[in-house]
């Protein structure tokens, strides 16, 4: 049985620790609501690029681009893969690593077990879980240089257009986005988003389509130069929802530790305090049987 010394150290432990992990949650929250900032930020600039394509789209004019174009057969994807550089975010890593498993496993069966992969984890946490997994001999692991998961700017920029320029030197066949979609503080979805070639499918049907326009100098040329910016503004999007998510996922975390913490810490309160009661007890029956004793 723990001694009242034991106990009251053991109570100060805890005590600390319900401080720390309701401070890391507060720091987290403030760096989710930052995140989401930057989200809504991003939007009417997404939103202006797609109204652009689909107004060209929707023209009589002929537009086309190598970024879009579909090729006959998969051979080679590469999947960049967004997780953490930190922990203490509870499964947010390993919840992604799952899911790329099984987005690996579902790309083979759609374009055969041939197919070779080439992951490029973004994030420390997510490189050091692919890190295990290197003995397959159809999947590279490629850490992507100059990037981590709280990049953005011309980071996020050049890292775009190391994609572009893969796909279209064909090294990759499929470019794939792997992210947690950011829906609350409380509900992130494992999401895979074909990055590379471009699906215009759903971008003819955007808020642009149909709108008389004039292109100058000419639709074609206006079509190379937006969807780069398409591509970058997607790019962009998976990175903020990626820091997002993963603050999220920390609060969660937190908050999960500094309520264990408070259990704990009214469990050991109340021994310490019934071992106190004994303590007490104990001596004042001693205090009486002496007093009877003479």
């Amino acid at each position: 049985m723990a001694t009242l010394r034991e106990l009251k150290g053991r109570i100060g432990s805890v005590a600390s620790s319900e401080k720390i992990t309701g401070a890391m949650k507060m720091i987290s929250s403030a760096k989710m609501h930052k995140a989401e900032g930057v989200l809504r930020r991003l939007v009417p600039f997404g939103d202006c690029v797609r109204t652009i394509i689909a107004s060209l789209l929707s023209s009589d004019a002929p537009v086309s681009s190598p970024l879009a174009q579909q090729r006959r057969s998969v051979r080679k994807v590469a999947l960049v893969v967004l997780g953490s550089d930190d922990g203490l975010c509870g499964a947010y890593n390993v919840n992604i690593f799952k899911g790329v498993l099984e987005t690996i496993a579902d790309l083979r069966k759609r374009h055969g077990d041939g197919v070779e992969f080439e992951i490029m984890p973004v994030g420390k946490k997510m490189a050091k879980a692919f890190g295990r997994i290197s003995s397959d001999p159809k999947l590279t692991i490629t850490a992507p240089e100059g990037i981590n998961s709280k990049s953005e700017g011309e980071a996020v920029k050049n890292f775009s257009q190391v994609l572009e320029n893969g796909f279209l030197e064909e090294k990759y066949d499929l470019v794939s986005l792997v992210y947690m979609h950011y829906h609350s503080a409380g509900r992130q979805r494992y999401t895979v988003e074909d990055y590379l070639p471009v699906s215009t499918s759903g971008l003819a049907e955007g808020n642009g389509a149909g709108r008389p326009c004039i292109f100058e100098p000419d639709a074609h040329s206006i079509f190379a130069a937006a969807l780069p910016m398409y591509l970058l503004s997607r790019m962009q999007a998976a990175f903020a929802e990626n820091r997002a998510s993963e603050q999220a996922a920390r609060v969660m975390a937190m908050q999960s530790a500094n309520d264990n913490a408070k259990k704990l810490l009214e469990q050991l309160q109340l021994e310490y305090n019934k071992l106190r009661q004994a303590g007490i007890t104990t001596e004042l029956l001693d205090i009486v049987g002496g007093q009877a004793r003479d």
